[in-house]
C-alpha cells in the first residue's frame, strides 16, 4: 500500500508544472520591469518624460514577442533587488553587473552586454593621468556614484584617493567639470555619452576599461525555465540583427541627446 501511494506521490510530481515568471507574465498579460531610469544611454528620461534607452528597447522587444504589454516600474538602484524580491515587478532592467555578491540574492541570464569602469578627468590632468593608477594617490579627489561598482572599483583599486559618493552620476560628473573633484569613475557606456552630454569640453575621456563586468537582466532565484526563455530571447535578437539595430541607435549615434532632459 505504501509503495501504492509513493508512486501515485511520484506520478503527480512529474506532471505538476510550477509557474515561473514567464508564464506569470504571458497569463497576466504585462511585463513588469523594474529600472533606474538614470543610466545613459541604457535607461533614461527625454523631455517628454518618457523613459527610452538601449535596455529599454531590448525588454520592450521582450514583451513583443511574448506578446504581452511592457510596464515600466521607475526605482533608485538601491531598491531594484528588493523590490524584485517582494514582487513589485517581474525583473529588473536597470544597467545591472552581474556580480557573485549579487548572484546570492537573485538568478542572471546571459549577460546582453560586457562593460567595465573607465575615467572620466578634468582636462586640467590631461597628459598627468594616464590610467586609474596614476590617480591612487591622497593629493586626488575621485567621484562616482553610491552603492554602485563604480565605487566599489574606486575604493579598492584608487583606495589612497579621497573618494567622493553622489546619488546620481550627473552629480558625480558635475563635481569634476566645475573643478571640485579629479575624476570620475563609471562604466564605459556611460562615459562614452557623459563626456558629450555633460562634458562642456571641460572632461578627457580615459576609455580603456579597467574592470570586467558583464550587465545582465535579474530574476528571482531558482526560475530556470524563464532563464532558459530569456537565453534563447537574446540569442535570437542577437543573430536576427535586432540587437545591432538598437546598438548602433544608441551607442554608435548621437542625435538621441537632443530629446533627453
Amino acid at each position: 500500500m505504501k509503495k501504492f501511494i509513493l508512486g501515485i506521490c511520484l506520478l503527480c510530481s512529474f506532471n505538476f508544472v510550477w509557474a515561473g515568471m514567464i508564464d506569470d507574465v504571458v497569463q497576466r498579460g504585462t511585463l513588469r520591469v523594474g529600472l533606474d531610469p538614470t543610466y545613459m544611454p541604457f535607461e533614461m528620461t527625454n523631455k517628454q518624460g518618457d523613459i527610452v534607452g538601449f535596455e529599454v528597447d531590448l525588454v520592450r522587444a521582450m514583451a513583443k514577442s511574448l506578446g504581452v504589454k511592457l510596464e515600466i516600474v521607475s526605482i533608485a538602484q538601491d531598491g531594484v533587488i528588493p523590490g524584485l524580491l517582494t514582487n513589485k515587478f517581474d525583473m529588473i532592467a536597470s544597467g545591472l553587473s552581474l556580480t557573485q555578491e549579487r548572484n546570492l540574492k537573485v538568478n542572471f541570464p546571459d549577460p546582453f552586454i560586457m562593460t567595465g569602469q573607465t575615467i572620466l578627468i578634468r582636462k586640467g590632468l590631461e597628459g598627468t593621468i594616464k590610467s586609474y593608477k596614476d590617480l591612487n594617490d591622497p593629493k586626488y579627489k575621485v567621484t562616482s556614484r553610491l552603492g554602485t561598482t563604480g565605487e566599489f572599483a574606486a575604493k579598492r583599486r584608487i583606495s589612497k584617493a579621497q573618494y567622493f559618493g553622489y546619488n546620481t552620476e550627473a552629480e558625480a560628473v558635475l563635481e569634476v567639470v566645475n573643478g571640485k573633484a579629479d575624476a570620475f569613475v563609471f562604466d564605459a557606456a556611460f562615459n562614452v555619452v557623459a563626456v558629450q552630454k555633460l562634458g562642456n569640453g571641460k572632461l578627457v575621456f580615459l576609455d580603456e576599461s579597467f574592470t570586467y563586468e558583464p550587465l545582465a537582466f535579474a530574476i528571482r532565484k531558482g526560475d530556470y525555465d524563464s532563464i532558459n526563455w530569456i537565453n534563447n530571447f537574446l540569442a535570437q535578437v542577437k543573430n536576427d540583427g535586432t540587437y545591432d539595430r538598437l546598438y548602433n541607435k544608441w551607442f554608435k549615434r548621437t542625435d538621441w541627446l537632443k530629446g533627453m532632459e
